[in-house]
Protein backbone atom coordinates (compact mmCIF):
# COMPACT_ATOMS: atom_id res chain seq x y z
CA UNK A 1 0.00 0.00 0.00
CA UNK A 2 1.00 3.39 -0.89
CA UNK A 3 0.06 4.94 2.30
CA UNK A 4 0.73 3.92 5.98
CA UNK A 5 -1.79 1.80 7.31
CA UNK A 6 0.09 2.10 11.00
CA UNK A 7 -1.06 6.20 11.73
CA UNK A 8 -3.70 7.22 14.48
CA UNK A 9 -5.26 9.61 12.82
CA UNK A 10 -9.17 9.29 12.19
CA UNK A 11 -9.81 11.81 9.80
CA UNK A 12 -9.76 11.12 6.00
CA UNK A 13 -7.59 14.61 5.27
CA UNK A 14 -4.97 12.76 6.93
CA UNK A 15 -4.18 10.70 3.59
CA UNK A 16 -3.26 11.98 0.81
CA UNK A 17 -6.44 10.82 -2.29
CA UNK A 18 -5.45 9.24 -4.96
CA UNK A 19 -5.71 11.73 -7.95
CA UNK A 20 -7.92 10.17 -10.42
CA UNK A 21 -11.41 9.51 -9.89
CA UNK A 22 -13.54 6.93 -11.87
CA UNK A 23 -16.00 8.23 -14.49
CA UNK A 24 -18.65 6.06 -13.07
CA UNK A 25 -18.88 5.27 -9.39
CA UNK A 26 -21.72 2.73 -10.16
CA UNK A 27 -20.10 -0.79 -9.43
CA UNK A 28 -23.46 -2.53 -8.19
CA UNK A 29 -23.52 -6.32 -8.95
CA UNK A 30 -27.23 -5.83 -9.71
CA UNK A 31 -28.99 -4.01 -11.23
CA UNK A 32 -25.79 -3.13 -12.48
CA UNK A 33 -24.16 0.12 -14.24
CA UNK A 34 -26.50 1.43 -17.61
CA UNK A 35 -23.55 0.73 -20.59
CA UNK A 36 -21.77 3.81 -21.77
CA UNK A 37 -23.08 6.94 -22.82
CA UNK A 38 -26.49 5.32 -21.67
CA UNK A 39 -29.38 8.05 -22.16
CA UNK A 40 -32.96 7.91 -21.76
CA UNK A 41 -33.03 9.80 -25.19
CA UNK A 42 -31.61 6.89 -26.44
CA UNK A 43 -34.76 4.58 -26.42
CA UNK A 44 -37.18 4.50 -29.14
CA UNK A 45 -40.33 4.89 -27.56
CA UNK A 46 -42.62 4.83 -29.80
CA UNK A 47 -44.09 1.31 -28.61
CA UNK A 48 -45.35 3.03 -25.62
CA UNK A 49 -48.97 2.92 -24.61
CA UNK A 50 -49.12 0.08 -27.43
CA UNK A 51 -50.16 -3.17 -26.44
CA UNK A 52 -47.39 -6.21 -26.60
CA UNK A 53 -49.91 -7.80 -28.68
CA UNK A 54 -49.91 -5.45 -31.67
CA UNK A 55 -47.92 -6.20 -34.62
CA UNK A 56 -45.42 -3.15 -33.43
CA UNK A 57 -45.30 -4.98 -30.06
CA UNK A 58 -44.23 -8.35 -31.49
CA UNK A 59 -41.81 -7.18 -33.85
CA UNK A 60 -39.98 -4.94 -30.47
CA UNK A 61 -40.21 -8.76 -28.60
CA UNK A 62 -38.48 -10.40 -31.50
CA UNK A 63 -36.17 -8.26 -31.73
CA UNK A 64 -35.08 -8.28 -28.27
CA UNK A 65 -34.85 -12.33 -28.88
CA UNK A 66 -33.11 -12.17 -31.90
CA UNK A 67 -30.64 -9.65 -31.24
CA UNK A 68 -29.75 -11.71 -28.26
CA UNK A 69 -29.71 -15.49 -30.06
CA UNK A 70 -27.20 -13.60 -32.84
CA UNK A 71 -24.66 -12.33 -29.71
CA UNK A 72 -24.85 -15.24 -27.93
CA UNK A 73 -23.97 -17.88 -31.12
CA UNK A 74 -27.25 -19.47 -29.90
CA UNK A 75 -27.42 -23.00 -31.75
CA UNK A 76 -30.47 -22.63 -34.19
CA UNK A 77 -31.99 -25.36 -32.68
CA UNK A 78 -32.30 -23.66 -28.84
CA UNK A 79 -34.81 -21.27 -28.16
CA UNK A 80 -35.01 -18.15 -26.48
CA UNK A 81 -38.05 -16.80 -24.38
CA UNK A 82 -39.09 -13.93 -22.70
CA UNK A 83 -40.33 -14.46 -19.45
CA UNK A 84 -41.83 -12.84 -16.09
CA UNK A 85 -39.51 -12.14 -12.86
CA UNK A 86 -36.26 -11.87 -13.69
CA UNK A 87 -33.57 -14.42 -13.24
CA UNK A 88 -35.19 -15.68 -10.35
CA UNK A 89 -38.75 -16.70 -12.15
CA UNK A 90 -36.90 -18.00 -15.11
CA UNK A 91 -35.18 -20.17 -12.60
CA UNK A 92 -38.42 -21.10 -11.09
CA UNK A 93 -40.04 -21.81 -14.21
CA UNK A 94 -37.45 -23.93 -15.15
CA UNK A 95 -37.79 -26.36 -11.69
CA UNK A 96 -41.30 -26.92 -11.46
CA UNK A 97 -41.73 -27.41 -15.05
CA UNK A 98 -38.53 -29.63 -15.48
CA UNK A 99 -37.58 -31.09 -12.57
CA UNK A 100 -38.93 -34.86 -11.04
CA UNK A 101 -38.92 -37.83 -14.16
CA UNK A 102 -35.24 -38.14 -12.44
CA UNK A 103 -33.04 -37.63 -9.24
CA UNK A 104 -31.47 -34.29 -9.32
CA UNK A 105 -28.00 -32.82 -8.45
CA UNK A 106 -28.17 -29.73 -6.58
CA UNK A 107 -25.05 -27.90 -6.62
CA UNK A 108 -24.82 -24.40 -4.37
CA UNK A 109 -21.66 -22.94 -3.16
CA UNK A 110 -23.48 -19.04 -2.48
CA UNK A 111 -26.77 -17.67 -1.60
CA UNK A 112 -28.91 -17.88 -4.54
CA UNK A 113 -27.55 -21.95 -5.36
CA UNK A 114 -28.62 -22.34 -1.90
CA UNK A 115 -31.93 -20.83 -2.42
CA UNK A 116 -32.67 -23.39 -5.45
CA UNK A 117 -32.04 -26.27 -3.17
CA UNK A 118 -34.35 -24.86 -0.58
CA UNK A 119 -37.42 -24.48 -3.26
CA UNK A 120 -36.38 -28.59 -4.27
CA UNK A 121 -36.35 -29.86 -1.31
CA UNK A 122 -38.99 -27.87 0.35
CA UNK A 123 -40.93 -26.56 -2.36
CA UNK A 124 -41.25 -29.07 -4.71
CA UNK A 125 -40.34 -32.24 -2.24
CA UNK A 126 -38.58 -33.88 -4.92
CA UNK A 127 -37.99 -37.79 -3.26
CA UNK A 128 -34.42 -38.21 -5.19
CA UNK A 129 -32.20 -34.91 -4.06
CA UNK A 130 -28.55 -34.79 -3.72
CA UNK A 131 -27.17 -31.72 -2.61
CA UNK A 132 -23.89 -30.53 -3.36
CA UNK A 133 -22.42 -27.50 -1.38
CA UNK A 134 -19.41 -25.81 -0.43
CA UNK A 135 -18.73 -22.57 1.74
CA UNK A 136 -17.83 -19.68 0.07
CA UNK A 137 -14.72 -19.22 -1.89
CA UNK A 138 -14.88 -23.02 -3.27
CA UNK A 139 -16.84 -25.45 -5.73
CA UNK A 140 -17.99 -28.56 -4.45
CA UNK A 141 -16.41 -31.69 -6.17
CA UNK A 142 -17.89 -31.58 -9.94
CA UNK A 143 -16.34 -34.97 -10.03
CA UNK A 144 -18.60 -36.33 -8.05
CA UNK A 145 -21.65 -35.16 -10.11
CA UNK A 146 -23.98 -37.78 -11.91
CA UNK A 147 -25.13 -36.58 -15.45
CA UNK A 148 -27.28 -39.57 -15.51
CA UNK A 149 -29.55 -37.56 -13.03
CA UNK A 150 -30.73 -33.50 -13.95
CA UNK A 151 -28.14 -31.21 -12.47
CA UNK A 152 -28.97 -27.99 -11.14
CA UNK A 153 -25.93 -24.83 -11.04
CA UNK A 154 -25.07 -21.32 -11.27
CA UNK A 155 -22.40 -20.97 -13.75
CA UNK A 156 -20.71 -17.83 -11.48
CA UNK A 157 -21.87 -17.33 -7.76
CA UNK A 158 -22.94 -13.88 -7.60
CA UNK A 159 -22.79 -13.13 -4.03
CA UNK A 160 -19.59 -15.37 -3.55
CA UNK A 161 -17.54 -14.42 -6.99
CA UNK A 162 -16.71 -18.03 -7.86
CA UNK A 163 -17.25 -19.79 -11.16
CA UNK A 164 -16.83 -22.82 -12.80
CA UNK A 165 -13.78 -22.79 -14.74
CA UNK A 166 -15.04 -24.34 -17.98
CA UNK A 167 -17.94 -27.32 -18.76
CA UNK A 168 -15.71 -29.87 -19.22
CA UNK A 169 -17.02 -31.59 -15.97
CA UNK A 170 -20.77 -32.21 -17.87
CA UNK A 171 -20.96 -35.22 -19.86
CA UNK A 172 -21.79 -35.05 -23.23
CA UNK A 173 -23.67 -38.13 -23.17
CA UNK A 174 -25.49 -37.14 -20.03
CA UNK A 175 -28.82 -38.70 -19.88
CA UNK A 176 -30.24 -35.67 -17.11
CA UNK A 177 -30.75 -32.21 -17.95
CA UNK A 178 -28.08 -29.40 -16.98
CA UNK A 179 -30.15 -26.32 -15.67
CA UNK A 180 -27.72 -23.60 -15.56
CA UNK A 181 -28.87 -20.12 -13.80
CA UNK A 182 -26.29 -17.88 -15.91
CA UNK A 183 -27.40 -14.51 -14.60
CA UNK A 184 -24.08 -12.73 -13.70
CA UNK A 185 -22.30 -14.95 -16.27
CA UNK A 186 -23.59 -14.59 -19.72
CA UNK A 187 -22.11 -12.43 -22.19
CA UNK A 188 -19.29 -12.14 -19.69
CA UNK A 189 -18.24 -15.54 -19.82
CA UNK A 190 -18.04 -18.55 -22.61
CA UNK A 191 -20.78 -20.93 -22.09
CA UNK A 192 -20.73 -24.20 -23.81
CA UNK A 193 -24.39 -24.60 -25.24
CA UNK A 194 -23.79 -28.48 -26.46
CA UNK A 195 -23.51 -29.38 -22.72
CA UNK A 196 -26.80 -26.68 -21.05
CA UNK A 197 -30.13 -27.45 -21.63
CA UNK A 198 -31.67 -24.62 -19.54
CA UNK A 199 -29.91 -21.49 -19.01
CA UNK A 200 -31.76 -18.57 -17.29
CA UNK A 201 -30.63 -14.75 -17.16
CA UNK A 202 -31.98 -11.39 -16.47
CA UNK A 203 -30.98 -8.26 -18.67
CA UNK A 204 -29.94 -6.17 -15.20
CA UNK A 205 -26.23 -7.81 -15.48
CA UNK A 206 -24.03 -7.73 -17.71
CA UNK A 207 -26.51 -6.03 -20.52
CA UNK A 208 -26.80 -3.48 -17.92
CA UNK A 209 -30.70 -3.40 -18.07
CA UNK A 210 -33.35 -2.84 -15.72
CA UNK A 211 -35.22 -5.85 -13.62
CA UNK A 212 -38.51 -7.13 -13.49
CA UNK A 213 -38.12 -9.94 -16.70
CA UNK A 214 -36.24 -12.57 -17.22
CA UNK A 215 -34.61 -15.11 -20.05
CA UNK A 216 -35.23 -18.84 -20.31
CA UNK A 217 -32.75 -20.80 -23.09
CA UNK A 218 -34.38 -24.57 -23.71
CA UNK A 219 -32.01 -26.87 -25.58
CA UNK A 220 -34.06 -29.70 -27.83
CA UNK A 221 -33.47 -32.17 -24.77
CA UNK A 222 -35.22 -29.59 -22.68
CA UNK A 223 -38.51 -29.43 -25.22
CA UNK A 224 -38.69 -32.56 -24.99
CA UNK A 225 -38.66 -33.27 -21.66
CA UNK A 226 -41.38 -30.06 -21.36
CA UNK A 227 -43.61 -32.13 -23.59
CA UNK A 228 -43.78 -36.09 -21.75
CA UNK A 229 -43.56 -34.50 -18.41
CA UNK A 230 -46.32 -33.79 -16.37
CA UNK A 231 -45.56 -32.44 -12.67
CA UNK A 232 -46.84 -33.55 -9.66
CA UNK A 233 -47.95 -30.62 -8.52
CA UNK A 234 -50.15 -27.72 -9.29
CA UNK A 235 -48.05 -24.90 -11.88
CA UNK A 236 -49.06 -21.58 -11.24
CA UNK A 237 -50.02 -19.25 -14.81
CA UNK A 238 -46.59 -17.59 -15.44
CA UNK A 239 -44.45 -20.78 -14.95
CA UNK A 240 -46.39 -23.13 -17.89
CA UNK A 241 -44.80 -23.91 -21.05
CA UNK A 242 -47.30 -26.27 -22.42
CA UNK A 243 -50.68 -26.60 -23.39
CA UNK A 244 -51.96 -30.22 -23.57
CA UNK A 245 -48.72 -31.50 -23.68
CA UNK A 246 -47.10 -29.23 -26.64
CA UNK A 247 -44.76 -26.49 -26.23
CA UNK A 248 -45.96 -23.50 -26.03
CA UNK A 249 -43.83 -21.90 -28.68
CA UNK A 250 -45.17 -18.29 -28.90
CA UNK A 251 -43.30 -17.65 -25.86
CA UNK A 252 -40.43 -18.03 -27.76
CA UNK A 253 -41.68 -15.51 -30.50
CA UNK A 254 -42.39 -12.25 -28.46
CA UNK A 255 -45.60 -13.29 -26.74
CA UNK A 256 -44.88 -13.58 -23.67
CA UNK A 257 -47.32 -15.05 -20.56
CA UNK A 258 -47.95 -11.77 -19.10
CA UNK A 259 -47.62 -8.16 -19.97
CA UNK A 260 -44.13 -7.25 -20.08
CA UNK A 261 -42.85 -3.20 -19.59
CA UNK A 262 -41.84 -2.10 -22.99
CA UNK A 263 -40.15 0.60 -21.97
CA UNK A 264 -37.90 -2.26 -20.61
CA UNK A 265 -37.61 -4.10 -23.80
CA UNK A 266 -36.56 -1.04 -25.57
CA UNK A 267 -33.67 -0.60 -22.92
CA UNK A 268 -32.94 -4.41 -23.55
CA UNK A 269 -32.48 -3.16 -27.07
CA UNK A 270 -30.23 -0.30 -26.68
CA UNK A 271 -27.59 -2.13 -24.75
CA UNK A 272 -27.91 -5.06 -27.13
CA UNK A 273 -27.42 -2.65 -29.90
CA UNK A 274 -24.21 -1.26 -27.89
CA UNK A 275 -23.42 -4.67 -27.58
CA UNK A 276 -22.99 -5.04 -31.47
CA UNK A 277 -21.04 -1.96 -31.48
CA UNK A 278 -18.52 -3.21 -29.63
CA UNK A 279 -17.68 -6.17 -31.65
CA UNK A 280 -20.44 -8.61 -30.09
CA UNK A 281 -19.45 -11.31 -27.35
CA UNK A 282 -16.10 -11.12 -28.56
CA UNK A 283 -16.07 -7.19 -27.33
CA UNK A 284 -18.05 -8.05 -24.34
CA UNK A 285 -15.89 -10.67 -23.11
CA UNK A 286 -12.66 -8.67 -23.67
CA UNK A 287 -13.93 -6.03 -21.75
CA UNK A 288 -14.75 -8.11 -18.52
CA UNK A 289 -11.66 -9.83 -19.03
CA UNK A 290 -9.29 -6.33 -19.14
CA UNK A 291 -11.28 -5.62 -15.74
CA UNK A 292 -10.53 -8.54 -14.28
CA UNK A 293 -6.89 -8.68 -15.20
CA UNK A 294 -6.84 -5.13 -13.61
CA UNK A 295 -8.15 -6.50 -10.09
CA UNK A 296 -5.43 -9.12 -10.39
CA UNK A 297 -2.79 -6.78 -11.04
CA UNK A 298 -3.65 -5.17 -7.86
CA UNK A 299 -4.13 -7.94 -5.76
CA UNK A 300 -0.66 -9.66 -6.42
CA UNK A 301 0.35 -6.45 -5.44
CA UNK A 302 -1.75 -6.24 -1.95
CA UNK A 303 -0.87 -6.73 1.27
CA UNK A 304 -4.15 -6.44 2.78
CA UNK A 305 -7.37 -8.38 0.38
CA UNK A 306 -7.08 -10.91 -1.48
CA UNK A 307 -9.51 -12.64 -3.65
CA UNK A 308 -12.40 -14.82 -1.86
CA UNK A 309 -12.16 -17.97 -4.69
CA UNK A 310 -9.44 -20.34 -3.32
CA UNK A 311 -8.02 -21.11 -7.08
CA UNK A 312 -7.38 -18.16 -9.60
CA UNK A 313 -9.53 -20.89 -12.24
CA UNK A 314 -12.64 -19.89 -10.54
CA UNK A 315 -12.58 -16.52 -10.13
CA UNK A 316 -15.50 -14.44 -10.81
CA UNK A 317 -14.86 -11.32 -13.88
CA UNK A 318 -17.98 -10.36 -13.21
CA UNK A 319 -19.22 -10.22 -9.70
CA UNK A 320 -15.29 -10.00 -8.08
CA UNK A 321 -15.11 -10.44 -4.52
CA UNK A 322 -12.41 -9.68 -2.40
CA UNK A 323 -11.84 -10.66 1.34
CA UNK A 324 -9.69 -8.77 3.64
CA UNK A 325 -6.68 -10.87 4.55
CA UNK A 326 -4.53 -8.60 6.95
CA UNK A 327 -3.37 -9.98 10.31
CA UNK A 328 -4.32 -6.59 12.24
CA UNK A 329 -7.84 -7.48 10.69
CA UNK A 330 -8.73 -10.95 11.26
CA UNK A 331 -7.53 -10.42 15.05
CA UNK A 332 -10.41 -8.09 15.35
CA UNK A 333 -13.80 -9.38 16.97
CA UNK A 334 -15.74 -10.54 14.21
CA UNK A 335 -18.22 -7.84 14.54
CA UNK A 336 -15.52 -5.43 14.26
CA UNK A 337 -14.15 -7.31 11.57
CA UNK A 338 -17.40 -7.29 9.62
CA UNK A 339 -17.94 -3.24 9.81
CA UNK A 340 -14.33 -3.02 8.12
CA UNK A 341 -15.99 -3.72 4.55
CA UNK A 342 -19.15 -1.77 5.60
CA UNK A 343 -17.09 1.22 6.58
CA UNK A 344 -14.74 1.34 3.69
CA UNK A 345 -17.62 1.21 1.33
CA UNK A 346 -19.52 4.60 3.31
CA UNK A 347 -16.41 6.14 2.83
CA UNK A 348 -15.88 5.52 -1.06
CA UNK A 349 -20.03 6.33 -1.47
CA UNK A 350 -19.49 9.55 0.55
CA UNK A 351 -16.65 10.45 -1.94
CA UNK A 352 -18.64 9.37 -4.78
CA UNK A 353 -15.54 7.51 -6.26
CA UNK A 354 -17.92 3.41 -5.56
CA UNK A 355 -21.32 2.58 -5.30
CA UNK A 356 -22.66 -0.34 -3.65
CA UNK A 357 -19.19 -2.68 -2.80
CA UNK A 358 -20.17 -3.91 0.19
CA UNK A 359 -20.21 -7.79 -0.08
CA UNK A 360 -23.03 -9.40 0.03
CA UNK A 361 -24.48 -9.70 3.69
CA UNK A 362 -24.55 -14.13 4.11
CA UNK A 363 -21.11 -14.12 2.15
CA UNK A 364 -17.44 -13.07 4.57
CA UNK A 365 -16.80 -9.70 5.36
CA UNK A 366 -15.56 -8.10 1.73
CA UNK A 367 -16.18 -5.69 -0.60
CA UNK A 368 -17.75 -7.18 -4.08
CA UNK A 369 -16.80 -4.84 -7.40
CA UNK A 370 -19.04 -5.46 -10.56
CA UNK A 371 -16.37 -5.83 -13.89
CA UNK A 372 -19.45 -7.11 -16.30
CA UNK A 373 -19.04 -5.38 -19.74
CA UNK A 374 -20.42 -2.07 -19.09
CA UNK A 375 -18.26 -1.49 -16.83
CA UNK A 376 -15.07 1.07 -18.20
CA UNK A 377 -11.82 -0.85 -17.62
CA UNK A 378 -10.05 2.19 -16.77
CA UNK A 379 -12.47 2.98 -14.08
CA UNK A 380 -11.68 -0.75 -12.39
CA UNK A 381 -7.90 0.42 -12.38
CA UNK A 382 -8.64 3.95 -11.14
CA UNK A 383 -10.82 2.63 -8.27
CA UNK A 384 -8.27 0.61 -7.10
CA UNK A 385 -5.99 3.00 -5.59
CA UNK A 386 -9.09 4.21 -3.97
CA UNK A 387 -9.45 0.85 -1.69
CA UNK A 388 -6.17 1.05 -0.33
CA UNK A 389 -6.62 4.61 0.66
CA UNK A 390 -10.05 4.10 2.28
CA UNK A 391 -8.90 0.83 4.15
CA UNK A 392 -6.21 2.57 5.66
CA UNK A 393 -8.20 5.42 6.55
CA UNK A 394 -10.78 2.75 8.20
CA UNK A 395 -7.83 0.83 9.71
CA UNK A 396 -6.56 4.57 11.25
CA UNK A 397 -9.94 5.10 12.69
CA UNK A 398 -10.31 1.60 14.78
CA UNK A 399 -6.60 1.83 15.98
CA UNK A 400 -7.05 5.66 17.35
CA UNK A 401 -10.13 4.32 19.08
Amino acid sequence: MAQNANVTANSTDAFAKPNQRPASPNFSSGPCKKRPGWSADALDTRVLGRSHRSKFGKERMEEVIDRSRAILNLPDDYLLGVVPASDTGAVEMALWSLLGPRGVDMLAWESFGSLWVTDVLKQLNLPDVRVMEAGYGKLPDLGAVDFDRDVVFTWNGTTAGVRVPNGDWIASDRKGLTVCDATSAIFAMELPWDKLDVVTYSWQKVLGGEGGHGIIILSPRAVERLESHNPAWPMPKIFRMTKGGKLIDGIFRGETINTPSMLVVEDAIDALKWAEDIGGLDGLLKRTRQNRAHLDEWLAKSDWAADLSEKPETASNTSMCIKIVDPWALSLPSEKQAALPKRISQILEAEEIAMDINGYRDAPPGLRIWGGATVEPSDVKVLLPWLDWAYATVKAEIQAG
